[in-house]
């Protein structure tokens, strides 16, 4: 009988063990990370500005933590395809979203029946940095200004095409916005993604495109294609002479695209706190920020806080402007 009251005393202590040694064991997991390779989803293509930030935050946070961060391309509308798949993948750190005014900005503002919230949905960690879009046209066209390209797209009205990298992303709300504030008819061309734009706009087969700046730059500086205005609210140190938005006649018109990394809702907070640690540290190296400099990137992190407030006043804004402009994506 003693033996049996031993034993049931036994097995109720280890029974009772149980769910503290599961909580240790997951927190030594959770303080240890990462342990294996970690999947950063980009919404839009190889070679997009997007995807060239990712890839660098990427490969130096590989050698931080001296495990692969890879980078995964999910292209598509708007990048809804990238935040879907993130926003519904395992809430542990081993997959995150380089999240951007598209996908948790946009999306939200243009898509009526969007499979996951902007916010909601996810664990902000940081936001990484900052950038203008550039309107831009082929030499060959007759326009050296904003308003000399007005004037062209008035007097050939719904002839004049413009292609950008995607329905729903920074530059083609932007260049939907100036269209309406400017009163002209243009033909929307969208591409999977900024880079085949960019080759019919050298080649001649489209005479506008809206991008990035970092994606067009080298061709802008090499002289093969006209930019016309930048969307920051200062001229870009890189490009002197290419006034903004608002010197070309449009006030108040600033569009600032950003990039950023998001986890999914539910992730442990030292995870988090790991993901924005590394990702703070990297930002903070000399070759990182002179590597976003060359791309006219402006590093921007954030706290944790701070990210979650700024991605709220985005979906807030391009909610406004969408409504304004009558724009919405199926």
């Amino acid at each position: 009988m003693k033996r049996l009251v031993t034993a049931t005393v036994s097995a109720a202590l280890a029974a009772a063990a149980l769910p503290a040694l599961a909580q240790s064991t997951a927190a030594g997991a959770e303080q240890a990370f990462p342990t294996r390779p970690i999947r950063y989803v980009v919404a839009f293509a190889a070679g997009d500005s997007p995807d060239i930030v990712a890839r660098l935050v990427g490969d130096r946070l590989s050698r931080l933590w001296e495990q692969q961060v890879v980078v995964e391309n999910r292209t598509g509308a708007g990048g809804t395809i990238a935040g879907t798949f993130v926003a519904k993948s395992a809430p542990d750190g081993y997959t995150v979203l380089h999240c951007n005014i598209a996908t948790n900005g946009i999306a939200p503002a243009l898509y009526a029946k969007l499979p996951y919230d902007g916010l909601r949905d996810f664990a902000p960690i940081s936001r990484i940095g900052t950038t203008a879009n550039a309107i831009n046209v082929h030499p060959s066209l007759p326009v050296r200004t904003l308003q000399e390209f007005i004037a062209h797209a008035k007097s050939h009205p719904g002839k004049i095409s413009y292609g950008h990298g995607g329905i729903g992303a920074s530059p083609h709300l932007t260049m939907e916005l100036f269209r309406s504030q400017a009163g002209i008819n243009l033909v929307n061309i969208a591409y999977k993604g900024a880079s085949p734009a960019l080759t019919d706009l050298l080649g001649g087969q489209i005479p506008a495109m809206i991008s990035n700046v970092p994606a067009l730059l080298p061709y802008v500086q090499a002289g093969k294609i006209r930019t016309l205005a930048v969307t920051s609210p200062k001229r870009v140190p890189q490009l002197p002479a290419v006034p903004t938005m608002i010197e070309s006649g449009f006030a108040d018109f600033v569009v600032t695209s950003w990039y950023g990394m998001c986890a999914p809702a539910g992730t442990p907070v030292p995870v988090l706190d790991k993901l924005h640690s590394g990702l703070t540290r990297v930002l903070q190296l000399p070759d990182v920020k002179q590597r976003f400099a060359d791309q006219v990137v402006e590093v921007a992190p954030q706290s944790r806080g701070e990210f979650a407030a700024f991605i709220g006043n985005e979906m807030q804004r391009w909610a406004t402007v969408a409504k304004a402009a009558g724009l919405t994506a199926q």
